[in-house]
């Protein structure tokens, strides 16, 4: 007792579609939690930046009042003050210079690909990385911060100089 026209204009999908598609649905739920987490801005507090001004190498930011994570996409670089402390970080993660994260309801910095976390500092944490993120050379003028892109320090090649671009911001807080 069918009747003909309450279907017409549905598709009708033959078993082996149906499990095909089953299937496609099951791994898209298996993969798609750890996509929607790559791409989640809800944990993410951060702050988009410009430079004030661009003289060369040298770009000049405002300094920031309060901790927190600055970042000029524009120039790739990661701009934190943290605890008393600032530092200038190459956006890349060292592994594979892939964009990092911060999340800050683990107060950490995140490489979305192969899940390297680093420390507000830069110190690496665990992942596939076998060092700390990549520090630019960092100074004070007045207000401003001064972010030097032609100068980069590795954690593993420069420990010296890696440890010395920080700036000490406690007088601010």
């Amino acid at each position: 007792m069918s009747d003909e026209k309450d279907c017409e204009g549905c598709p009708l999908t033959d078993r082996r579609a149906f499990l095909f598609n089953g299937a496609k649905l099951a791994l898209a739920m298996t993969v798609l939690p750890s996509v929607a987490r790559a791409l989640d801005f809800s944990s993410t507090e951060f702050r988009d930046v410009k430079p004030l001004t661009v003289d060369g190498p040298l770009r000049r930011y405002a300094l920031p009042a309060k901790d927190g994570v600055d970042i000029d996409r524009g120039a790739d670089v990661i701009i934190v003050r943290w605890e008393g402390v600032m530092y200038a970080f190459d956006l890349s993660c060292p592994h594979q210079n892939t964009a990092l994260r911060w999340d800050n309801s683990a107060k950490h910095f995140r490489c979305p690909k192969h899940h390297s976390e680093y420390q507000p500092n830069g110190t690496f944490i665990k992942g596939r990385a076998t060092r700390g993120m990549d520090r630019l050379a960092i100074k004070r003028e007045g207000g401003q911060v001064i972010v030097d892109m032609s100068v980069r320090y590795e954690q593993d090649r420069d420990s010296k100089g890696w440890e010395s671009a920080v700036l000490s911001v406690q007088d601010e807080q």
